[in-house]
């Protein structure tokens, strides 16, 4: 399973979740069979709220699910019809977060508990 986690850093398993998708200065993909860690700049993380485009970001990288402090309605429809479930995970590094995915203890995200603003989230 191939997870994009938004992250603050690019240090790999030591970076930390973003409090948000699309404003999170880096996307720290980890694919939870292989180990393997791929870090995307998200060049989109300068943007009014409901206009940013952090999939254009990830364009052209497979990704499973994305695990993150926040987003809007928008983004997980998005992600949604693309096929790819977005889950809530608020604090902690990339290796925290990837095991707590792995065990069931984060819950999805979908637009009923979305953000309505940057300030919704940590």
């Amino acid at each position: 399973m191939k997870l994009c986690i938004p992250t603050t850093g690019n240090e790999g398993l030591k970076a930390s979740v973003s409090g948000h998708f699309g404003s999170a200065p880096h996307f720290t993909i980890y694919d939870t069979d292989s180990e393997e860690i791929i870090v995307i700049d998200n060049q989109n993380l300068h943007h009014t709220h409901g206009n940013c485009q952090p999939l254009r970001a990830l364009s052209g990288v497979e990704i499973d699910a994305v695990v993150c402090g926040g987003m809007g309605a928008g983004a997980i429809f998005n992600l949604n019809q693309g096929g790819i479930r977005a889950y809530l995970g608020q604090e902690g590094t990339v290796q925290e977060i990837a095991k707590a995915f792995q065990e069931g203890n984060l819950p999805e995200l979908t637009p009923s508990n979305a953000c309505s603003q940057h300030g919704c989230h940590n």
